[in-house]
This record gives C-alpha cells, structure tokens and sequence, in this order.
C-alpha cells in the first residue's frame, strides 16, 4: 500500500477520462434534429436506461457521502431505499403512461396538456432552478477526493475550483457533442466502473482489518452499526421505517415522475413497456447498490476504529488516498469522477432540453426537427455548463454530508411539482390558475419548512414560529409539499365555475 497517487494511477485517470469524452463524441455522430440530441430517437433498449438511470441518481452522493453516513451511524438509510421502489412502481403505473401519449420530450409538456402553457413554463423554470443548484452541490462532492489527489502537486493554490473546472470541462465536452445518447451509454460504462471500484474497496477493507468482514460485521454488530429498522413514529428522524417507505416513495415519485432529468431517459427508450422494466429495475438495483455502500461505510468504521473526521465526506476519499495500491487508487478516483459526470452530463442535457422545448420553442413558434435548433441546444448545454461549475465553485462545506444537503435542495420544490401532476390526474375541476397557485403555495411553504434553521438564524422574531418546522426531517418534504399544492388547488378550484369541457391529463395530444 503506498498512500500516494502515483503515475500509474495518474495514468488510469487520463485514459478513462479521454475515453469517455472519445466514446460520447464519436456516439453524437449523425444528429439530425433536437429530438435526436434529447430523446436519442427513442431508439435506446430498456436495459441501458435502466443503468443510466441508477447512474444518474447515484452521482458523487453515493459513492462518497454513503460511506460517511454508515461511518457515522448504521444501515437505516436502506429504508429509504425501499421506498425508493415503490415510488418507482407508483410512477410506472400513473405518469409513465401519460408520457407515452403522443411525442413528449419534457415531461412538462403533460402539464401543458391539462392546464396550459404557463403552467409548463412555470415548472420547467423551477425544476431548473433546483437542478443549477441541486447538481452544483454534486460537483463539488467530486472534486472533493480531486482536490485530495492534486492538493500536494499544487503547493499553496486553491485546489477545489482547479478540480471543479476539471471535472466540468471533460463532461461537457461529451455532453455537448453526444446529447443523450452520449449521456445513456457513457452512463452504462459508468456504472460498471463506479462498481467495479466499490467492490474493489470492499476486499481492500477486509484485507485491512484482522479478522476480515468476519471480525468488522461481528464487531458493527456488537455496536449496532448494523441495524436497518427503526420504527420510531415522530417525524423528526430521516432513517426510520415511516419516513423510508413513505416519505422516500414520495420522493421518488417526484424524481422519476416530475423531475426532467429521469424522465427524459425514459422517454428515449422504445415503448411504454421497456420505459417500465427500465425504471422499476433501477429501484432493484439501487437498493443493492446502497447497500454495498454502505457496508463500505461499516468497514472504514472497523478500519479506522472510529476515528473522527471534519467532514463526513472524506472518509472514503481519505481511505483511497491513503491505503489503496497503485493503479486502483486510479481506477477507484475514476469511479467517483464516473459516478459524478454521469449525473452532470443529465443534468446539462435535459437543463438544455428544458430551456429549449419548454421555453423557447413555444415562445419563437419554432419546430424541434429545425436544424438551428440543434444548435441552439448544445449552446444552452454550454451555458449550463458554466451555471453548474459557477455555483460548485461558490459553495461551501459544512458538517453535514453533501447527500442530505443535495436533497434538501431538491426536496423544497419536489412537492410542488409532484402536487401539480396529481392535481391535473385526480381533479377535473382544477384550471391553470389553480394549479399555479397550488404549486406556487406549495413550494413557498416548503421554503419555509426546509430552510427554517437558517431563517429563524437570520430572522430571530420568527425563531419561535420556524423552530417546530426546523424539526421536520427531509424524507417528508416531497409528501409536505405534495399534499399542501394539492390541498390549495382544490380549495382554489371552488372559487370559479366548473370548467365546461374539463381536460384530463391522459387524454391524447392533438
């Protein structure tokens, strides 16, 4: 074990990066119009958006927050997990339909279908925002083991924003050639790396520590570190059996049913029956995936005998680093920087997507299948791309892991989107300014709820009304937000006439 990263893993490094840019660029050849550059032709088999998929949620977070967390406490994160699933399950058989319902590219041209095009416009602005500033804390969780690497080669230099711009670079020029059938199959290469290098680290630690996983699961055990079920019933704890199957089923509802950056793969796929099998066995996947990431976190926990660490997040990174051979210390970064470019090159293609099908093309009155438009498409990739990097680089860590900050983020406005599609499926009565309104309320409301620390910090008269909400852990958020958009859209729906001729959200586009 050398501790040091050598040329040989400097190496490894270099070569996945240049193929991986190589391989997205030679898969962009042959684009024809804007449909191509964002849904692949709908010409990709289910199996590959199943891994593309589990490779875009993964990112960073998971491989490098993951461990931290078992690190500092046990396995319950795997209840989440579960609801994961069976918010997948929910989502293949409600929305996923309605998108195969005439020649969808965002998922929110459904909601313009049912209410109209503010209401697409207005969604599509706010999954943007919350994507620039979700996938910003994802870059930066990658440049994090980065930093680590190139810290010594750059004596007295800032080396974070040196190894966000890296990481930036590299993925969008992939991106910005490949559109989105660069990003599905560099995903499924991703994944296979991403993995290989978790399993790589799991026979590392047990070769580490005497005893091997006998004596580390023995010992977790005695701790209880390797606990899974906690069936405390407050709401205050984000690891417990409720907020896991219900609180994370909402919030997987809303990422593979309101969120662009999954639907949008799933839209690329053949049929509504590969769309399925895709993103139902995603949820099977993941769970095996978090998993192994978290025994990994049990393991460094035995390993390095509870040693306590500033940031969570450099638990992992600090263990390749430091104690993996040469050549798989290289393997293992390329994993992470794996993990990360496959969320980041989503992001920026479906950013693109958004911005271009939900906002400009219905405002210039153009068509998708224009060859200006491709264009047009890889210029807002680019200038995403910048959005991205921009913000990773102004960020700043803290004690919390960079996973629970990230879905906060995401969490906060999740409700709102996810409470606008039920209210377009179940109430016939609502009209575009309910839903608005509702989303609107929605999101305001969950503002409050996930950044009530800081505001009762910044605002001291309001600490008393916020401090019950600071309580509230994130699982809940999307079901919060969920139900008071739906709640005020109904409400509001009472307010004018039943409309005459009420649409109804799986009803065919013209």
């Amino acid at each position: 074990m050398t501790g040091a990263f050598t040329f040989t893993d400097l190496a490894v490094l270099v070569i996945y990066l240049v193929a991986t840019t190589a391989l997205g660029m030679w898969l962009g050849r042959g684009q024809k119009d804007a449909r191509d550059y964002f849904v692949a032709g709908r010409g990709v088999p289910w199996w590959a958006i199943l891994f593309s998929v589990v490779a875009t949620e993964t990112s960073a977070l998971t491989f490098i927050s993951i461990p931290g967390l078992a690190y500092a406490t046990n396995l319950s994160f795997l209840q989440i997990a579960f609801g994961y699933l069976i918010g997948r399950i929910v989502i293949a058989y409600t929305l996923l339909p309605r998108y195969y319902q005439g020649e969808l590219v965002t998922a929110y041209a459904l909601l313009e279908r049912r209410f109209g095009v503010s209401t697409r416009r207005f969604a599509s602005v706010v999954f943007m925002v919350t994507r620039a500033f979700g996938d910003s804390v994802r870059v930066f969780a990658t440049a994090i083991p980065v930093a680590l690497i190139i810290g010594p080669l750059f004596p007295g230099i800032p080396v974070m924003p040196l190894s966000i711009l890296i990481l930036g670079l590299f993925t969008l020029v992939y991106t910005y050639h490949g559109g989105m059938r660069a990003v599905i199959w560099t995903d499924v290469m991703q994944t296979g790396v991403y993995l290989l290098g978790g399993v790589a680290a799991l026979y590392l630690i047990g070769v580490g520590v005497d005893g091997g996983w006998t004596s580390i699961l023995a010992g977790a055990g005695a701790e209880g570190k390797l606990r899974m079920i906690d069936t405390y019933t407050g709401f205050d704890r984000p690891h417990t059996l409720w907020a896991g199957l219900i609180g994370g089923a909402f919030l997987s509802m809303a990422s593979h049913g309101a969120d662009q950056l999954i639907v949008q793969r799933l839209l690329a796929s053949q049929n509504l029956r590969d769309a399925r099998r895709a993103l139902i066995g995603s949820g099977i996947v993941v769970i095996a995936q978090f998993a192994l990431f978290l025994i990994i976190g049990i393991g460094l926990y035995a390993f390095y005998e509870g040693r306590s660490f500033a940031i969570p997040d450099q638990i992992f990174p600090t263990f390749i680093v430091e104690v993996m051979p040469p050549g798989l210390t290289g393997l293992v970064i390329a994993a992470i920087l794996a993990a990360a470019m496959s969320t980041v090159s989503g992001s920026l293609n479906s950013l693109s997507a958004a911005t271009v099908i939900d906002l400009y093309l219905p405002v210039t009155g153009r068509s998708s299948g224009e060859a200006g438009v491709l264009r047009l498409s890889r210029l807002f990739t680019l200038f995403w791309a910048v959005v991205l990097i921009g913000g990773a680089m102004l960020y700043r860590a803290e004690g919390t892991p960079v996973v629970t900050v990230a879905l906060s983020i995401a969490s906060f406005t999740y409700g709102g989107l996810l409470g606008g599609f039920f209210l377009g499926m179940v109430w016939r009565r609502a009209i575009q300014r309910d839903a608005i309104l509702g989303m609107s309320t929605g999101i305001i409301c969950m503002t409050f709820v996930v950044f009530a620390k800081p505001l009762a910090k910044l605002i001291p008269s309001l600490s008393d009304a916020l401090g019950p909400l600071a309580t509230i852990a994130w699982p809940w958020y999307v079901l919060i937000g969920t139900s008071i958009t739906m709640l005020t859209g109904i409400l509001s729906s009472y307010t004018h006439p039943y409309p005459a001729q009420p649409v109804q959200i799986q009803e065919r586009a013209a």
